[in-house]
């Protein structure tokens, strides 16, 4: 299904479907993008891709509506079956297969990725022949993996972490990080776990996840913890500590580094 809409105003509240959707937005800067438990502002040019059922998301309206200027959406939806695993298996598509692997966070994709593929989105909006609207998003997606610069909106989840580095060793210390987060884990703990030193254990960490050990364990720590500050009224306090963080400023310098706001205001603006 394909959706070509100018609008002045966004209408759709958070929601989720089955459908994978691929959605294009320009001319909305300053416009509200929810995803999971990311909340951020749009530029001008915007492109998510939602492959997860149950991950929620929504586009809200911006403060100071653009003038002039019409807002133009293109919203792309189809069933995760359309790429089925043995296409995907295909040596030749494995960027698209990270790539789908890590939607399932919501990607947004850089700047100049979109620039690139612009004119195919609007190409595509205005194709009547099925099949060759199918090739068209088979182009589009293939090349979208191929942007360097995505990135995942909502906290990641470890489990898929894991499977995407294909490593029993990362998948083992990742199991130990969920299974762990609430207390303190150390780098020579995790280390002597998968049988290594910890310098050798942080460069292969490093090597294979592109993240620091901490980094890692402090991603699955927020993921908790803006979890709690979305679902539940625990005190913010409470969540800082059943989440692993050994005190409040911590805790609040590493949730505005990462979300760019402070927990306190995290939960007042999803809320909102």
């Amino acid at each position: 299904m394909i959706f070509f809409r100018k609008r002045s105003k966004f209408t759709f509240p958070i929601h989720t479907h089955a459908e994978c959707e691929l959605n294009f937005i320009e001319n909305a800067g300053g416009t509200k993008r929810i995803v999971g438990d990311s909340v951020e502002e749009i530029d001008d040019l915007e492109l998510t891709l939602i492959v997860n059922p149950d991950l929620q998301h929504a586009w809200l309206n911006p403060n100071t509506p653009p003038k002039d200027k019409e807002i133009i959406e293109i919203t792309i939806q189809f069933h995760r079956d359309l790429l089925n695993d043995q296409l995907l298996q295909k040596n030749q598509l494995c960027p698209l297969r990270e790539m789908l692997q890590r939607a399932s966070n919501g990607l947004t994709f850089s700047r100049r990725a979109i620039e690139q593929i612009k004119d195919r989105l609007y190409s595509l909006s205005f194709e009547r022949e099925g099949a060759h609207s199918v090739f068209k998003l088979f182009g589009i997606l293939y090349d979208l993996s191929l942007d360097t610069s995505m990135r995942e909106l909502s906290s990641p989840r470890a489990e898929n972490d894991a499977k995407i580095y294909k490593s029993r060793r990362i998948e083992k210390v990742y199991n130990y990080m969920l299974e762990n987060y609430s207390r303190k884990i150390s780098l020579s703990e995790v280390a002597e776990l998968v049988g290594m030193t910890e310098v050798s254990f942080s460069r292969f960490f490093k090597k294979r996840t592109s993240r620091s050990f901490i980094d890692s364990l402090n991603e699955i720590r927020l993921g908790y913890a803006t979890r709690m500050l979305i679902d539940t009224t625990t005190s913010i306090a409470e969540i800082c500590f059943s989440c692993g963080f050994n005190n409040i400023s911590n805790f609040n310098r590493i949730f505005k580094k990462k979300k760019g706001c402070t927990p306190k205001e995290f939960r007042e603006n999803y809320t909102e």
